[in-house]
């Protein structure tokens, strides 16, 4: 599904950018064009990053099992 019709911004591609370390949406906008034209995906981008990066695992919980 396409997140940003500006710049062609696919979920697929954010998903990959929050799998590689992405953080925010000035990262996801660096990375990925995601949100630099109109900013109406801006939202969208925002709770897709936040809904991942609440899915996975808490790193200091990792390093102690």
């Amino acid at each position: 599904m396409y997140v940003c019709l500006c710049n062609g911004v696919t979920d697929r591609q954010i998903r990959e950018a929050v799998d590689n370390g992405c953080g925010s949406i000035g990262e996801l906008t660096m990375r990925t064009g995601c949100g630099a034209n109109c900013g109406s995906c801006l939202d969208m981008a925002a709770d897709m990053i936040a809904q991942m990066q609440a899915e996975l695992p808490l790193p200091v919980l990792a390093c102690a099992a």
